[in-house]
């Protein structure tokens, strides 16, 4: 189950945690019936904002990083996660080769290095093989806290992918592809590729997966007899931008005022006297880049004084033709004065932990993925404890954790829903 957390907070939280806890039995079969009809995805992270009167995941990675930011009790959860995940796909696997960014960042190879650890505990050989040209040899690469992570180049056979002497029957991918799958990964027919490649950014689009986010919401929402939007952010999507030329502006203004419009008029209906606002992001992508808070349509100026040599991009320099306008979620949690927001990590159907992310610069209302980010573990009191009902709703972190898993395992939901809609190799029924 999820995870006893210690955490410093009892911000706001609304009747939605009561019924919830009191709805548990039927949450958790609704999840089951879900999972016999639709396969997760191999291991994904979700971004999620608490505003006290609404409760929404407003990122889902499906290639996470920032594996090493759990804490060390967080490890045997991951282990059996990974070790039910493995025997569904592959259950005489016994070569794991992990697929990495192109990149020699320490603290990102931090993150492998657990990986590296939840996939050993779960009685696999594990190896880095990277798809980087300029990791000619097995190239060893020092991190923090004294540990290694060597990189060694991948080698492609006619149908296979391994290392020299290594041939694993999974690959796992931890590289989020925002310049498209390379081709030494494609047409591997013999081995299980995870997530698959159309779980790249090359394919994915935000504004596809809220959109199936928003189908999962309110099956549920109907199941517990609320009203969806306490944990759907609404959205737009606006295509064919393009920053230096200012062209496809009026779109952009067109969908920034209709989507504020609607969430005005939630918030008048729940009494909520906070001032609306949205954000624009690339639809596209990750790593919190290109992402503006707009508070009103006249915001949006503040793009047209861009140099026009720069215009937003994403990482790797990719620049936005396509944004998703996302209903902003304020949120209400705090470490030490600075914003918080929790995010929840799962592999296969399974919450294994989290995080908070934490930002002292940044405002409740503002991307808190940005430099100067710090992350703050989720502790154990206990390796896992139950809900507790009867609890003063927000009073209890155990259940607290369990509705932030709930809603990571919502956005997860939508996200196979999403991989099914887009895989290129669906059979389809006439």
């Amino acid at each position: 189950m999820v995870p006893h957390l210690i955490t410093a907070l009892t911000g706001p939280i609304n009747e939605l945690e009561q019924r919830i806890l009191e709805s548990m039995p039927a949450v958790e079969r609704w999840f089951r019936l879900e999972w016999m009809e639709h396969t997760p995805p191999f291991y994904c992270s979700v971004d999620i904002r608490n505003a006290g009167f609404k409760l929404a995941p407003v990122d889902t990675n499906l290639f996470p990083g920032g594996w090493h930011n759990l804490t060390p009790d967080m490890l045997p959860l991951g282990v059996q996660a990974a070790m039910a995940a493995i025997e569904k796909i592959c259950p005489e696997a016994k070569n794991l080769l992990v697929i990495p960014e192109n990149t020699r960042n320490s603290f990102y190879l931090a993150n492998i290095a657990q990986l590296q650890r939840i996939f050993r505990g779960a009685g696999l050989n594990v190896r880095v093989g990277s798809v980087d040209p300029e990791i000619k040899k097995a190239t060893a690469v020092e991190l923090p806290g004294g540990e290694t992570v060597t990189l060694e180049p991948v080698v492609r056979s006619k149908r296979r992918l391994g290392l020299k002497n290594f041939d694993p029957c999974t690959i796992l991918l931890n590289n989020d592809l925002t310049a498209g799958a390379p081709g030494i990964l494609e047409d591997l027919h013999e081995q299980y590729l995870l997530p698959p490649l159309h779980a790249g950014w090359s394919v994915r689009r935000k504004s596809r997966h809220f959109q199936s986010y928003e189908e999962v919401a309110k099956r549920f929402g109907k199941m517990l007899g609320i009203d969806s939007w306490l944990v759907n952010p609404l959205f737009n999507r606006c295509g064919e931008l393009d920053f230096a030329r200012e062209e496809g502006m009026e779109c952009l203004r067109t969908n920034v005022d209709a989507l504020l419009a609607k969430v005005r008029k939630k918030y008048k209906e729940y009494g909520i006297n906070e001032k609306p606002f949205v954000i624009v992001k690339a639809d596209y992508g990750s790593h919190g880049m290109g992402i503006m808070t707009v508070r009103d349509v006249k915001d949006l100026e503040e793009i047209r004084k861009l140099p026009k040599n720069r215009p937003p991009v994403v990482k790797g320099g990719k620049a936005i033709t396509d944004v998703i306008i996302q209903e902003g979620v304020l949120t209400a949690e705090r470490i030490n004065d600075a914003v918080a927001e929790p995010v929840v990590y799962m592999m296969d159907r399974y919450v294994v932990g989290g995080f908070y992310r934490i930002h002292a610069e940044r405002g409740v209302d503002e991307n808190l993925n940005a430099p100067g980010a710090s992350y703050v573990p989720l502790a154990f009191a206990e390796s896992t404890r139950l809900p507790q009902p009867g609890q003063k709703p927000g009073a209890s972190a155990p259940n607290r954790f369990y509705m932030y898993g709930v809603i990571g395992r919502l956005a997860m939901l939508a996200a196979s829903y999403e991989l099914e809609a887009t895989d290129p190799e669906a059979e389809t029924y006439e």
